[in-house]
């Protein structure tokens, strides 16, 4: 096994009006906000075109179950699949099943502590404006 985490895919956070704070961080901290929060570009050691997602969710959301924190983090990185076999033989606890997307493939993943860990395998290059 390679590499595991590659860099911060995104943080997620409920919030009672995410449309409002959307609008807040754009206004007072120039986010370039959008449906989804904001998507921070950046380039890896190699060159590579990333991106790091920021966004507010609906407080209501059970995207974050079983945790019942009120954040949730995604790491970046590579061969999920791989990564998920390892991590499950470790004795790590699995949620769900991975999906693949068009922008990559997600898992995800418990930590001791209750936080649900969403684990991206992205396809940045889908993001990118022609």
């Amino acid at each position: 096994m390679k590499k595991r985490v590659t860099g911060l895919g995104g943080f997620f956070f409920k919030t009672e009006d995410p449309d409002s704070i959307k609008k807040w961080y754009n206004q007072h901290l120039g986010l370039d906000t959008d449906q989804y929060g904001c998507t921070f570009w950046w380039k890896d050691k190699d060159g590579n075109d990333c991106s790091t997602q920021w966004s507010p969710m609906d407080k209501k959301t059970d995207y974050y179950k079983p945790s019942q924190k009120e954040f949730m983090m995604n790491f970046r990185v590579e061969n999920l699949e791989e990564l998920l076999k390892v991590l499950k033989e470790e004795g790590v606890e699995i949620v769900g099943e991975m999906e693949t997307y068009e922008y990559g493939k997600f898992g995800w993943i418990m930590d001791p502590d209750g936080n649900k860990i969403e684990l991206w395998e992205p396809v940045d290059k889908v993001f990118l404006k022609e």
